[in-house]
């Protein structure tokens, strides 16, 4: 069974940085898409960033590029998501997503993330 471990996180000042972690069990954790989503208060989940299951490639959502830098580390089975120039709309329960086909996917814990102004 896979499962995503979350670490990171916390309050922060605006224009703070953070840096999220989940480590990812399991053998098979290169073969998987990642990425890191976000919900915040009465708002639906979005997708923050994704990188290919090598690293190759990365995404971002507009509100957040420029500023945060997703990344992984095969050899650890752990992605990280690096967050610069924090704002109070940046808060919310950040998720780990690991994805390896349509119905093969997992979620981390949830992290908080307080951003005060």
């Amino acid at each position: 069974q896979v499962q995503l471990v979350q670490s990171g996180g916390g309050l922060v000042q605006a224009g703070g940085s953070l840096r999220l972690s989940c480590a990812v069990s399991g053998r098979t954790f290169s073969m998987y898409r990642m990425a890191w989503f976000r919900q915040a208060p009465g708002k639906e989940r979005e997708l923050v960033a994704g990188i290919t299951s090598d690293g190759g490639r990365t995404n971002y959502a507009d509100s957040v590029k420029g500023r945060f830098t997703m990344s992984r580390d095969n050899a650890k089975n752990t992605v990280y998501l690096q967050m610069n120039s924090l704002k109070p709309e940046d808060t919310a329960v950040y998720y780990c997503n690991a994805v390896l086909s349509p119905v093969h996917y997992y979620w981390g814990q949830g992290t908080q993330v307080n951003v005060s102004s």
